[in-house]
């Protein structure tokens, strides 16, 4: 996994927010209604000082919503809880995983890949909280 940094001074860059829904179905009249403008960084980055971006290698967490090349958005600041996607470091590699503190390990969004022990004689720890994150969808060639 890369990490990339956040920049920490940055402008807020509002983008327009339709206030209506797009079906994802059978098309719909389309709805002029704008709510008031949307800044992602509202909405995506409680902590900046804190946050930190990472994309995702592989088909471990896609069971999950989690694919290969997604943007992960990482919070240092929260404590990981039982149930958490987490960002952690085992054995020195970088790995997302869900933390299941009832019987201490490290599971996969993908049935192809077992669970990974946290036994006590094993080096890991959690490098934050997965708190969101973004898809690039492709558009398929003429």
């Amino acid at each position: 996994m890369k990490i990339i940094p956040l920049a920490i001074d940055r402008l807020a860059i509002e983008i327009p927010l339709y206030g209506c829904r797009v079906r994802a179905g059978f098309p719909s009249p389309a709805d002029d209604y704008l709510e008031r403008p949307l800044d992602l960084n509202e909405h995506l980055i409680k902590r900046p000082a804190a946050t930190y971006f990472v994309r995702a290698l592989g088909d471990s967490m896609q069971q999950l919503g989690i694919y290969d090349g997604d943007l992960l958005i990482v919070d240092r600041s929260i404590e990981a809880a039982h149930g958490n996607v987490i960002i952690a470091a085992v054995e020195g590699e970088l790995t997302c995983k869900v933390l299941n503190t009832k019987y201490r390990r490290l599971l996969s969004g993908n049935d192809l890949y077992p669970p990974i022990e946290c036994s006590a004689d094993m080096d890991w720890v959690s490098e934050g909280v997965v708190v969101a994150s973004v898809r690039y969808h492709h558009v398929l060639p003429g």
